[in-house]
């Protein structure tokens, strides 16, 4: 499968590349500047690109099976994630590309009857990253009523943190998952194994679903 990552040099994007370069599928990866460039692996493809300029991502997406975004903005612009993710759905459309989207806990709901989400539960998140997390709601409720897309959207766990890659991992579906712990937690080298199962056999076409260990 031809797969072109947007982010591809963020914590995330970068185990993503790796996993798929692993499965041996060709990889375009996107990155936003010249400096970006070092260091990359020369079974790769690297295009430097304005995420933002819905036609340039069309055109870089056009010829691939499937895009994937990992995007992330730097701290203090985290709004612009909902620019972004718009401007890849949008070239999405233009290029007739399944798009997987990688976004945020904030959404779903914490799984103890009082319908709070992860953005809304009092106390739940430090004030240090509510910002994103409203950034992540946003690009969400901008996702779910996009129609014209084939899109699935992948929410982490409330941890995501670096780790081993074991391939064992759950799936739900908009609630948070916990362990027997009541922990919220996966490793992104197993984000990227489940982001790349869905990839090769699709099963929450536009949907949300989250995983965890």
């Amino acid at each position: 499968m031809k797969i072109i990552i947007f982010g591809a040099r963020g914590d995330v994007g970068s185990r993503v590349v790796q996993e798929a370069l692993s499965r041996g599928h060709q990889v375009t990866e996107i990155v936003r500047s010249e400096t970006q460039m070092e260091d990359f692996v020369n079974t790769v493809n690297v295009r430097v690109c304005d995420v933002g300029n819905t036609d340039e991502v069309a055109n870089l997406m056009v010829g691939h099976d499937l895009a994937i975004s990992v995007v992330r903005p730097p701290e203090g612009e985290e709004l612009a994630l909902v620019k972004l993710t718009r401007s890849v759905l949008e070239a999405a459309e233009q290029s007739q590309t399944r798009v997987l989207i990688v976004g945020g806990a904030a959404s779903l709901r914490i799984p103890d009857g009082s319908g709070n989400t992860v953005l809304t539960a009092p106390g739940f998140l430090p004030e240090s990253v509510v910002p994103i997390a409203r950034a992540c709601q946003a690009q969400y409720d901008l996702v779910s009523v996009e129609t014209r897309v084939d899109w699935s959207y992948l929410c982490p766990p409330a941890m995501l943190r670096p780790g081993d890659r074991t391939g064992i991992y759950r799936v739900g579906g908009d609630a948070l998952l916990l362990n027997s712990d009541g922990e919220s937690a996966i490793s992104m080298e197993d984000f990227a194994v489940a982001l790349l199962d869905e990839a090769e056999k699709p099963n929450h076409q536009q949907a949300r679903f989250t995983v965890a260990s």
